[in-house]
């Protein structure tokens, strides 16, 4: 109990909009794993194609780049507490919206990915500038720290409780209403909304600046900005597989949406542990470390998947996948937001410049590698797709590693 108080009184010395911040993306870590996981599988359930999945996906990443884009005009005459906020809300109302369609052919997925993909620009593009005008490098590791801890924390809780939740309720009469699976998608759908709702109310108490610069669309950049703009697109190209690649797999080759929850839960709450205590503990120069530690758990997690291709397989894979997404953001953002901070003295343009480039950096890194899963699942097979695409991206981003560590060593001469 003490330690517990010494890590709150921690928290409290934080500055308010820091505390307002951390608050907030808490409880829009409830929502996250609804949006990232059981949204791929309700399309999986629906269309019982992969590829399909996959092409939402990259939609949905298309949508995430066009509102970024929208977002930096926006900014020169909206609050950006207003703009993350409207992303927090829209996130909740789309999901919603693409349960009511009835049909989900390509027409429908592409239009519902594009309107989950506007609420996702929103919300990240926000996020990051807030966060970069809100913390300092040395208090970035606690920052992302606590926050991969409520990540990983939901990641477990959650898929576990919405899982169970849609097995039991699915064939249910509740009220004379006869729930159906659509139904139960429908009402996890109500929860989500409500929470997005609190978040904003507890986003409300922050006071934050937007931008004073307003140009931000720029196409050359000095060469320290190109190296974090390929190491973005290494992290994208892995991203898109962490969304679509659990939510396939599981559904073709272990069970149903609760064992996805639970196959999820088992090594996640140590890992949150582990986040939480490098976050508080690490300083900026064991980055590196926890970054190829990272790296190194998701190349033998797609090996595991590859070379078995089984329910076995597929459990060493996604525990693998959940140590290493938070393992590989603890450093991460904080060496994007050092490279910010430093290309800003360098460049003198606005934060948001950057902002939005680093997006178009991860959505080249996502398109690469969904498309290559697509052309991989038509030109051979799906089964050949799950089983070596995992593997190629996984020793592709292992070059992340050389290429974080010449990025630190640069950014340390511009401070």
């Amino acid at each position: 109990m003490n330690k517990l108080k010494r890590e709150y009184q921690f928290f409290k010395q934080q500055t308010p909009n820091v505390r307002v911040l951390l608050m907030t993306n808490l409880l829009y870590a409830f929502v996250l794993p609804v949006v990232e996981i059981f949204v791929g599988a309700y399309v999986m359930r629906h269309t019982s194609e992969p590829v399909s999945v996959a092409f939402y996906q990259l939609f949905m990443y298309i949508g995430i780049i066009a509102t970024s884009f929208v977002n930096g005009f926006l900014l020169r005459r909206v609050s950006v507490k207003v703009l993350y906020a409207g992303g927090i809300l829209v996130s909740g109302l789309s999901m919603f919206a693409m349960m009511l369609v009835k049909s989900l052919g390509f027409v429908e997925l592409g239009i519902a990915g594009l309107v989950l993909g506007a609420a996702s620009g929103f919300f990240w593009t926000n996020r990051y500038l807030l966060t970069l005008n809100n913390t300092t490098d040395s208090s970035r590791n606690y920052f992302f720290g606590l926050e991969s801890f409520f990540f990983s924390i939901t990641s477990i809780t959650v898929p576990l409780l919405i899982g169970a939740f849609i097995s039991q309720i699915d064939g249910k009469e509740i009220m004379g209403c006869l729930i159906d699976i659509n139904g139960a998608y429908r009402l996890v759908t109500v929860g989500v909304i409500v929470v997005t709702l609190f978040a904003v109310a507890v986003l409300w108490r922050g006071k934050f600046a937007n931008p004073v610069q307003k140009n931000f669309l720029y196409f050359r950049f000095c060469t320290l900005w190109k190296k974090m703009l390929l190491l973005a697109s290494l992290k994208g190209m892995v991203q898109g597989f962490l969304v679509t690649a659990p939510a396939i797999l599981v559904l073709k080759l272990v069970g149903d949406e609760g064992t996805l929850g639970l196959i999820q839960g088992i090594s996640g709450t140590l890992t949150a542990i582990l986040v939480y205590v490098l976050g508080r503990i690490a300083k900026p120069e064991d980055r590196p470390k926890i970054f190829i530690a990272g790296l190194l758990v998701f190349f033998i997690g797609t090996l595991f998947n590859g070379v078995l291709f089984s329910a076995t397989g597929v459990i060493i894979f996604v525990l693998c996948k959940v140590i290493f997404q938070p393992l590989f953001d603890l450093p991460y953002y904080p060496i994007m937001m050092q490279t910010i901070d430093a290309v800003v003295k360098i460049e003198k343009r606005n934060e948001y410049t950057y902002i939005l480039s680093h997006e178009f950096g991860l959505f080249l890194g996502r398109a690469f590698g969904l498309i290559l899963f697509m052309a991989l699942a038509f030109a051979i097979s799906q089964d050949f797709a799950l089983k070596y695409a995992l593997i190629l991206v996984g020793a592709l981003q292992l070059i992340a590693y050389p290429l974080a560590q010449n990025i630190i060593k640069q950014n340390q001469t511009v401070h």
